[in-house]
């Protein structure tokens, strides 16, 4: 038992160590490539004319726009939470108690923990890992990181990943031209992005649209990450 113990506590040490380690380099470097990438590309691989299409940029070559609009329409607590929006965790939970459709509460923090480290899985054990890299990031990364390796990395077309291939791929124009309705449209098909276009919208994803764009006009139509340092070192 004693030998079975230690090696427990190793296995743990080490893998606190190279999880560790792995977030901080990832803090300062492009991801190049996800579990989910891996995942689409062996299910499409008897599809010769499947691609994965992904271009990593820069935050500062991303339209500001993008920024709010997923915000607004995946996590608009994102500036307050330090990575669960227990709120809206119990909302959900209220929710699918009284309907059969099921509403998730997972955080930009928590998909990009998914996106980057994990793989896509409803499992216990999966949302236990979930737990532990949105953590992680959120101890070591700063606000404006998670963001641009979530929209970096975010899936958004059946192949395409992350925005600058999504903006080429929907609008033929580079990310950092994005427009406010381009970011909207691009922030709406999310929840499924191989089902939903993005161009030309449905009536589903113009009513999405119009509403992202109602709700970046409530937030002041941009996304003041001063203003969370500030508060944050006020706490």
């Amino acid at each position: 038992m004693k030998k079975l113990f230690r090696f427990l506590l190793k296995l743990f040490f080490w893998f606190v160590v190279v999880t560790v380690l792995w977030v901080t380099l990832y803090r300062f470097v492009p991801v190049p490539y996800t579990p989910l990438m891996a995942i689409r590309a062996y299910e499409n691989r008897d599809n010769d004319a499947f691609e994965i299409k992904h271009d990593w940029v820069p935050r500062k070559y991303i339209s500001k726009h993008m920024d709010l609009a997923v915000v607004c329409s995946e996590d608009q607590n994102f500036l307050k939470h330090h990575g669960f929006d227990f709120l809206a965790i119990e909302q959900a939970m209220d929710y699918n108690k009284k309907g059969t459709k099921k509403r998730g509460a997972s955080t930009i923090s928590q998909q990009t923990a998914k996106n980057v480290f994990l793989w896509p899985d409803r499992s216990w054990v999966r949302k236990g890992f979930g737990v532990y890299f949105t953590l992680l990031i959120e101890l070591i990364w700063p606000k404006e990181r998670i963001m641009e390796v979530y929209l970096n990395s975010i899936e958004m077309g059946n192949g395409i990943f992350g925005v600058e291939a999504a903006s080429q791929y929907w609008f033929i124009r580079p990310a950092s031209k994005l427009s406010k309705s381009n970011a909207a449209a691009l922030a709406s098909i999310l929840p499924n992005p191989r089902n939903y276009k993005a161009n030309p919208p449905t009536r589903y994803i113009k009513r999405r649209i119009a509403w992202v764009l109602q709700q970046m006009r409530f937030h002041g139509g941009k996304l003041d990450y001063d203003k969370y340092k500030d508060a944050k070192k006020k706490d």
